[in-house]
């Protein structure tokens, strides 16, 4: 059990490594042309997205206790 353990964190952390990789290796364009893009919780989130009140809220209420902003946009958005 230990060793598949070991295993799936080397791949989790190689998987992420390498996804960070392929976005630093990308060709830097011009900065009008890329979008400001975020994913939490399996949900992304690109630009600046319209909230409802409620959802307004919702964020207000996560920053409150801990949460980034940007991380309560997107997870408010989506969940809220």
């Amino acid at each position: 059990m230990k060793r598949v353990m070991t295993g799936a964190l080397i791949v989790a952390v190689l998987g992420i490594g390498g996804a960070g990789g392929a976005v630093a290796a990308s060709p830097s364009g011009d900065q009008s042309t890329r979008q400001d893009c975020r994913t939490y919780s399996g949900v992304t989130q690109c630009g600046e997205p319209r909230l409802t009140e409620k959802q307004r809220a919702c964020v207000t209420t996560a920053v409150q206790q801990g949460m980034t902003e940007r991380r309560a946009v997107v997870e408010c958005r989506a969940f809220g």
